[in-house]
């Protein structure tokens, strides 16, 4: 089937890459105003919305065979995108909750799970995504919201119960940055091993083909008795 650049998937993946300059413009501009949480009720909305089409594209790429080299470039890119930009954005916003170090942790974790990820491609094999590495996108999604929240409410009365959204936020991001790390860990080992195999089959396949080579052979001689008779 022809892969082709604009088709749904991509368009929903695009969409994704656009939504983040909209997000850190509200987030950044003092246009919206927090003093009725009117800027953090957006950028919690948009970041969930943008989060979401990560699973929607996928899931459509797959259904509608729709799987193209750009999409599979896209895709990982507008996650990493999203989650840098928000992390980035939330050191400004509520250096408390996220300080730079956090945000370091973060990036950084995404930066070398891209690294491992090419260095596989161009070895011949795939790392898949861990199961471990995306609950941390979830872990990510709900302590981003979390933070953005807080930076208006510290707790947020619903009925007869209290939401205290300081601690939530300040527990998801606790929990965020264990999961980075154990995730990254976790990517690490899966291509070490991988790596490793390879290295082994590459030796015993040149040791092997050392082994079936045959000796030139040796130059045939005369008896020199026999030929000065």
């Amino acid at each position: 089937m022809p892969q082709t650049l604009v088709n749904l998937p991509n368009s929903i993946t695009l969409v994704r890459i656009l939504s983040i300059p909209v997000l850190v413009w509200i987030l950044t501009s003092p246009r919206f105003s927090s003093v009725n949480g009117e800027k953090e009720l957006l950028a919690s909305a948009l970041f969930v919305a943008a989060a979401m089409t990560d699973g929607i594209d996928g899931y459509l790429a797959r259904r509608r065979d729709q799987i193209t080299t750009i999409g599979i470039l896209l895709d990982p890119l507008a996650d990493k995108l999203l989650i840098a930009a928000a992390f980035i954005v939330l050191v400004q916003l509520n250096p408390v909750l996220v300080p730079a170090w956090v945000a370091i942790v973060v990036i950084g974790r995404e930066f070398l799970v891209s690294g491992l990820r090419s260095i596989a491609a161009s070895e011949g094999f795939t790392i898949e995504a861990s199961d471990l590495g995306k609950f941390k996108m979830v872990v990510q999604i709900v302590s981003v919201v979390a933070v953005i929240l807080d930076h208006r409410w510290k707790a947020w009365p619903v009925g007869h119960y209290i939401f205290p959204i300081h601690w939530i936020a300040f527990t998801a991001i606790g929990f965020m940055v264990f999961l980075s790390l154990a995730s990254a860990l976790d990517y690490f080992v899966a291509f070490w091993s991988k790596i490793d195999r390879r290295g082994v089959k590459r030796r015993r396949r040149a040791f092997i083909l050392s082994r079936r080579r045959k000796p030139a052979p040796a130059p045939a001689q005369g008896n020199r008795d026999v030929a000065t008779t």
